[in-house]
């Protein structure tokens, strides 16, 4: 039980950044293993670039890692040079939404995976409008399919 006021700390395991005062800032020493972390900036503002770091400090310390990479656009070369080990790592590149998200469930809920990045959200794109005709107005699919995801995934996690 729990006092209000009181103060609690609660130790809690983390992989680095690979920058040691932004993990040094998150007040944890990096991000918290077993969460859903959502990176949001503007474009090439560092968000690919800060989640291939924290796979490549993973993988330092023995962690298996994957990359779905919704926007087709993840550069070997690049990833490389921030020291991912490409050889081991999980790369998907799903055509749907929905797959990516598919994908997702399965590498969470097999236990065996350290970090997981999507690159990125926003290129989550629904089956439907992918298959839809050009104009097609399809209100809040992305929404909807994210927070169906969103439940699925944080099931998943919490098991």
């Amino acid at each position: 039980r729990i006092e209000l006021g009181a103060t609690r700390i609660v130790e809690v395991e983390t992989v680095s950044t690979g920058s040691l005062s932004l993990d040094i800032a998150l007040g944890i020493g990096g991000l918290p293993k077993g969460r859903i972390i959502e990176i949001y900036g503007p474009e090439s503002s560092g968000k690919t670039t800060l989640a291939l770091q924290t796979i490549a400090e993973a993988q330092k310390k023995g962690g298996v890692c994957a990359f779905v990479d919704a926007e087709h656009a993840l550069d070997p070369v690049y990833a490389r040079k921030l020291g991912v080990d490409l050889q081991n790592l999980l790369i998907s590149q799903p055509d749907t939404g929905e797959q990516a998200l598919e994908i997702t469930d399965t590498l969470v809920r097999s236990g065996a995976i350290d970090v997981l990045v999507i690159d990125s959200v926003a290129a989550l794109t629904p089956k439907a409008e992918i298959e839809g005709e050009m104009g097609d107005s399809l209100p809040g699919m992305q929404a909807r399919l994210m927070s169906q995801a969103l439940r699925k995934l944080t099931g998943s996690i919490s098991r």
